[in-house]
C-alpha cells in the first residue's frame, strides 16, 4: 500500500464506476480511504468497489444518477449513517465524448438540456446535497473535472465545463465558512481507452501539436492532481482549476 496518508477519511466519488472515477478510488483506498463509487451504471460501480475490496481497500457502491437530487440525498443519507460523513467529494460523473462536443444546434436541446443537468447540475445537487455532511471536517474539500475544452468555447460540452469552473469559484466562496475546500482539474489530452476509441489519429495529432509538451497524458496524471488538492498539503488552496494539459491551454 502507497500509505496512510487519507487513513479515516471517507471519499465520495460520483462517476466511480469506471475512468478517472475508477481511478480516484483505487487511489484514495489505497491511501487508507473509504471509497465510496456513486455511479449510474450499477454493475460498473459494484464491479469497481469489488475490485478495491479485493485488494485489502475499503469501498462502498451506490446506484445514482447526480442530476436527480432525490438519488444524491438518499446515498448521501446513507453514507453519513453508515460511515458518520463525508471528507472528500468527488464530483467526476460527466458526460462528454465526441457526440456532446457538437455545437448545440447539432446537438438538439434535449440532449443539451441532459448534459447541463449532468455536467452542471449535477455539481450543484451533490455538493449541496453534501455540505451538511462536510461541514466542519478537518481537510474537507471538493474536487471537480472540467476540462481543456473549457478554455476553447464552441461546442456544449465545452460550455458545460466552463461552466464547472465558475461553480469551482462559487462554491469556494459559500463554503469557505464551513471549512470546506472547494477546486478543480482541467485535463488536457488523456490518451486514454475511451479517446483512442473516439478520435482519429488525426485529430490526436492536432491537439498533441497544440501542446507546449510533446508527451502524451495519462489517467495517472489526473489521479496526481487529485491527490494534491484532495490532501493537506493544498490546505491553503480554493477556488482553483488546475490545468493538466502540457501547456494545451497556457494564457495568461
Amino acid at each position: 500500500m502507497p500509505g496512510s496518508e487519507f487513513a479515516g477519511r471517507v471519499a465520495v466519488i460520483t462517476g466511480g464506476g469506471r475512468g478517472f472515477g475508477k481511478a480516484f478510488g483505487h487511489a484514495l483506498a489505497e491511501r487508507g480511504a473509504h471509497a465510496v463509487l456513486a455511479d449510474i451504471d450499477a454493475t460498473a460501480g459494484a464491479e469497481a468497489a469489488a475490485a478495491i475490496r479485493a485488494t485489502g481497500g475499503l469501498a462502498t457502491a451506490y446506484p445514482c444518477d447526480v442530476a436527480d437530487e432525490h438519488e444524491v440525498n438518499s446515498v448521501v443519507a446513507d453514507v453519513v449513517a453508515q460511515l458518520g460523513g463525508i471528507d472528500i467529494l468527488i464530483n467526476n460523473a460527466g458526460l462528454h465524448s465526441a457526440e456532446y462536443g457538437q455545437p448545440m444546434g447539432d446537438l438538439g436541446l434535449t440532449k443539451v438540456r441532459r448534459l447541463f443537468d449532468v455536467n452542471v447540475m449535477g455539481v450543484i445537487i451533490c455538493t449541496m446535497a453534501a455540505r451538511s455532511a462536510m461541514r466542519g471536517r478537518p481537510g474537507a474539500c471538493v474536487f471537480n473535472i472540467s476540462s481543456s475544452a473549457s478554455y476553447i468555447g464552441g461546442g456544449a460540452y465545452g460550455v458545460s465545463k466552463l461552466a464547472v469552473r465558475g461553480l469551482t469559484i462559487a462554491l469556494a466562496r459559500e463554503l469557505g465558512p464551513d471549512g470546506i475546500r472547494v477546486n478543480a482539474v482541467a485535463p488536457g489530452l488523456m490518451l486514454t481507452d475511451t479517446i483512442r476509441a473516439e478520435l482519429s489519429e488525426e485529430t490526436l495529432a492536432y491537439v498533441k501539436a497544440q501542446q507546449l509538451l510533446p508527451l502524451d497524458g495519462s489517467e495517472g496524471d489526473i489521479v496526481e492532481a487529485m491527490l494534491y488538492l484532495c490532501s493537506d498539503r493544498a490546505r491553503f488552496v480554493t477556488g482553483e482549476t488546475l490545468r493538466v494539459t502540457a501547456g494545451y491551454t497556457v494564457s495568461i
